[in-house]
């Protein structure tokens, strides 16, 4: 600690230890503040926040008319999907804390609205393929949060027999390519997966989801040159949580985040990632775009994780603060902003949600404790499925 009763003078000149031990404090303290300065400077320069804490998110993300296409039951349904996704998540960092699931899990909490706000606008055998955060896609996309929760803990009835995981989850019947714990993995299946479904002409999209770490990834440019020259079905879809695990995005990147589609002359977009009715506005856009031969596009969604990069990082003041995460909480919750949106059209009332709320809650713990109760693999089943 710096001793505040030692004189200025005192500080700066004397060369015993206590004196040394304050100029090397009071020197770190200084670099500390200018580092956070210049992160935050550099983080609204590159992608046009007013201020990376607060959460108030002004850059050049796109207006958008709310999908008169779209009902109230649906709307009712998106809601319903972002609080599952949310207590689907809560249950696994249970699980993770009662020492119940081996390994560990990227939790999707926050992002929900961008999960579900995309996939809400593509059919059922369009294809996505997921990150190491993907949980909330596989339940966007349709999967069964039993059979999940069962692949997390190894059981037989996981949807990789237990051998993948959280971050290996794969559901071919809804399109889920999978999930792939490099950051960036997925881009060359999923560029693949568009250039079938180009030369087959069935008509599919690909959302190939990332985060923003892999923006910094060489084999994302690559795929995303291909995609653009022979005009290919696919969203380049990027979770801008201002986080790349524990460093803060203007530590790492350079310049425009939004001038790496533009340099390949692909079509790019910007939406606030925590309104589901914009994402959704935007994702029905492109996809319908991309359907329709008009090639790629990349989608920035920008949005905030409320847990830690994976469920063991709790000590997160190192790299940002409490309060930064409550605000996002409670200013820009993607659940909440949404519920209150409903109450304004009176498409609900408080009693309907909070219904909503119970059959979800309802429906994820009779998941949970079906799959806790689920079998693990025989040992025979050691060898199979296994591919090198």
């Amino acid at each position: 600690m710096l001793h505040l009763g030692m004189r200025l003078d005192q500080a700066l000149t004397s060369t015993s230890p206590e004196a040394q031990n304050n100029r090397a404090v009071a020197s770190g303290l200084v670099v500390t503040n200018l580092l956070i300065d210049k992160r935050q400077a550099a983080f609204r320069e590159c992608v046009g926040q007013a201020n990376i804490r607060s959460g108030k998110m002004t850059g050049p993300t796109l207006q958008f008319e709310t999908d008169s296409t779209i009902g109230v039951q649906q709307w009712l349904d998106i809601y319903r999907r972002m609080v599952a996704i949310r207590r689907f998540e809560e249950h696994v960092n249970d699980l993770y804390t009662r020492a119940l699931m081996p390994g560990l899990a990227h939790l999707y909490s926050g992002e929900e609205a961008v999960a579900v706000g995309v996939c809400y606008a593509l059919r059922t055998d369009d294809y996505i393929t997921s990150t190491h955060r993907g949980h909330g896609h596989c339940l966007a996309k349709g999967a069964s949060p039993e059979r999940m929760f069962a692949e997390l803990l190894g059981k037989e009835a996981g949807y990789c027999r237990g051998k993948g995981g959280s971050m290996h989850i794969a559901d071919p019947a809804t399109g889920n390519l999978g999930a792939n714990a490099i950051v960036g993995g997925s881009a060359g299946i999923a560029t693949g997966a568009a250039f079938s479904a180009k030369r087959l002409g069935n008509g599919r999209v690909t959302v190939c989801f990332f985060g923003d770490g892999a923006v910094a990834q060489g084999l994302l440019y690559e795929v995303m040159n291909l995609a653009q020259l022979w005009k290919l079905p696919v969203i380049y879809l990027c979770e801008n949580n201002l986080y790349s695990e524990y460093t803060s995005n203007a530590e790492i990147f350079a310049g425009d985040l939004m001038g790496r589609p533009a340099a390949f002359g692909m079509h790019a977009e910007s939406v606030d990632g925590q309104n589901v009715r914009a994402v959704y506005a935007a994702a029905k856009r492109l996809v319908e775009r991309a359907r329709h031969g008009d090639g790629p596009a990349f989608l920035m969604c920008n949005t905030y994780r409320y847990r830690g990069h994976h469920v063991g990082d709790i000590n997160r003041g190192y790299y940002r603060s409490k309060e930064e995460e409550q605000r996002w909480m409670t200013e820009r919750d993607p659940i909440t902003g949404h519920g209150a949106w409903l109450l304004e059209q009176n498409f609900a009332d408080a009693s309907l949600l909070q219904q909503i709320e119970a059959e979800v809650a309802s429906e994820m713990e009779a998941a949970v404790q079906s799959a806790l109760a689920a079998p693990y693999p025989s040992l025979d089943q050691v060898e199979k499925d296994i591919y090198a």
